[in-house]
């Protein structure tokens, strides 16, 4: 996966012909859906960022995301916003030759759909994958989701030629208001992804092998149910450090990570990413500066 190149002329495109025969981006979800589509289902994949003569320079950038409760909302404003993001990266220059993936994150202890995992694409097959996301909003009732279980498959799971071929981590970004379950339970690693595991991991030892191979943000939006929560941002504090973002806009989400991966690969330092941010005509200069900002305090 990886081939081709974005085009913002055939997302217009696109989204023209969506609003005049009255489909929506996430058509699979919206009418009806009530399974993970066959192409983003975990169970038995190994999802690849491989060089080609037309993307010598593969940089792996993966964006997953709560579905559930409040968070229902994320993947339709990635969606719209995927122009600046993807204009950031590429026109900008933030990274060489990115290669996107999107995922959803569910409850493995009750969800229909407790993850969902598209492939690393660098053109409109992006906005295709993101549009077959089932946006199931159920979660579990309390302050734990299967982000253990999504960090588990991102490290075991996925081959990315930036780490292999050149030892550069790629970049994760995951963008959620609650705390990952202490232990990958077996049953969840059977069941979703189809991994025998002899008992359950601890999510501290996903974490450490995950970031061997990225590096990796947890995104806290504001608006989100569990927002602001000291014991959801401690638990994940212990597990990234720094790497933990509030961020007050979640209209600014695609900014920041697009940032986030200018300031990691050097190609900006934080004022030339504010401004070209305002280049854009975007508005999220200053939720993104509060919270990469707060982060190299």
């Amino acid at each position: 996966m990886g081939s081709g190149i974005w085009s913002t002329d055939v997302y217009s495109s696109a989204a023209h012909y969506r609003a005049a025969t009255g489909r929506s981006a996430f058509a699979y979800s919206d009418e009806g859906a009530r399974a993970a589509h066959p192409d983003l289902d975990p169970y038995g994949v190994t999802r690849e960022s491989r060089d080609s003569a037309e993307h010598p320079n593969s940089l792996a950038i993966s964006v997953l995301f709560d579905v559930t409760g409040s968070m229902g909302r994320v993947p339709r404003i990635l969606q719209s916003k995927l122009p600046d993001l993807l204009g950031l990266l590429l026109r900008k220059r933030y990274a060489t030759d990115p290669q996107v993936m999107f995922g959803a994150i569910g409850d493995a202890t009750c969800d229909r759909a407790p993850l969902q995992i598209g492939q690393f694409e660098s053109d409109n097959r992006m906005d295709d994958q993101l549009g077959l996301i089932l946006l199931e909003g159920g979660g579990g009732g309390q302050m734990t989701e299967s982000y253990e279980l999504a960090m588990y498959f991102m490290a075991r799971h996925t081959s990315i030629d930036c780490h292999e071929k050149r030892g550069k981590r790629g970049y994760l970004f995951i963008i959620g208001d609650e705390m990952p379950y202490p232990r990958l339970s077996a049953r969840a690693a059977r069941d979703v992804i189809g991994d025998r595991l002899p008992g359950r991991l601890g999510v501290a030892d996903i974490v450490a092998e995950l970031t061997r191979k990225y590096d990796t943000y947890f995104i806290v939006p504001r608006g989100a149910s569990h927002a602001g929560n000291r014991e959801v941002l401690s638990t994940w504090r212990s597990l990234l450090g720094q790497n933990v973002l509030e961020l007050d806009d979640l209209g600014a989400v695609c900014e920041t990570i697009a940032l986030t991966v200018g300031l990691g690969e050097n190609a900006i330092d934080l004022d030339e990413g504010l401004e070209d941010i305002a280049e854009l005509g975007s508005t999220a200069g200053d939720s993104v500066s509060r919270a990469l900002g707060e982060r190299r305090i």
